[in-house]
């Protein structure tokens, strides 16, 4: 059985409001653009080497993970910067919180990228 046309719609464009969040946090924000280029770059490393399936997955969960940790950062700044507009003690405890679970996906990312590359590199 199909939904209504109505919710169709509304699905669809739940998509287009997501894509449009993240053209405009990519616009705005200098580290989602050196996420970009740095996604640009590992999927050509990733070609280039001959990654298998399961290195191919772990590079994208990493991707994504530090996409998302990245993107929900914007977020949570921008609310707070709506929010208390002034400096606040907890206002600044909110961003460096949000700051530290990127730093931890990219961490975590890094860690996947040698593990996945650092033999293929070094090795030659």
């Amino acid at each position: 059985m199909r939904p209504p046309n109505g919710l169709w719609r509304r699905r669809v464009a739940s998509f287009g409001h997501a894509f449009r969040g993240v053209w405009a946090a990519l616009r705005s924000e200098v580290h989602l653009r050196f996420h970009a280029a740095t996604t640009v770059v590992v999927i050509g490393l990733g070609f280039y080497c001959g990654i298998s399936r399961l290195e191919w997955a772990l590079v994208a969960i990493s991707v994504a993970c530090v996409w998302a940790a990245e993107l929900m950062n914007t977020a949570i700044e921008a609310l707070t910067d709506l929010a208390s507009p002034a400096y606040h003690p907890l206002a600044g405890k909110a961003k460096d919180v949000a700051a530290g679970a990127v730093l931890l996906a990219a961490l975590g990312a890094a860690v996947v990228g040698v593990l996945v590359f650092g033999p293929r590199i070094f090795s030659h």
